[in-house]
């Protein structure tokens, strides 16, 4: 299928690529079908990559693997937040966290307390809070992000 896309313009994408979510997305929950694009030039993933709607172009989400700025990242969550997944273990599931990306990039931010949870083999994804209280929904990333030497978007 061909989509068009808010960052990369028309992108070919198959059909298992398509990642459905039930619930949609937290404030955007009349889209549930979306599609994780990234630079396919670069020689390996980017720190930053999109979670493009497939039905509305101008709806993507700049997301990241937490681990990248916190190395320990480990959510708790709800078993019944997880239903919609189908069969999942810890090799079949990616975790992904929003990032905001404001004006002042040094100002950048993950949302640690509502990650983006993937099953990678049914392509089903939920959004959902975590019960770990010392996540933030505002952690600040940037300068974590330039010692690690993934400053790029």
């Amino acid at each position: 299928m061909r989509i068009n896309t808010r960052y990369f313009g028309a992108v070919d994408l198959d059909d298992d690529k398509v990642i459905v979510f039930d619930e949609g997305l937290f404030g955007f929950e009349e889209y549930k079908k979306f599609a994780l694009i990234f630079n396919n030039e670069a020689k390996e993933r980017p720190s930053i990559s999109w979670l493009q709607s497939v039905d509305e172009q101008a709806l993507a989400l700049p997301v990241m693997i937490p681990t990248i700025v916190k190395p320990d990242y480990n959510p708790v969550v709800e078993d019944d937040a997880l239903e919609s997944l189908g069969d999942w273990n810890e090799e079949n599931i990616s975790v992904l966290v929003t990032v905001t990306v404001p004006e002042d990039i040094t100002n950048m931010t993950t949302n640690l307390k509502a990650p983006i949870i993937i099953n990678t083999d049914s392509m089903k994804g939920v959004q959902t809070v975590v019960e770990n209280q010392d996540y933030e929904i505002r952690f600040k990333i940037y300068d974590l992000l330039k010692a690690a030497g993934k400053e790029e978007a």
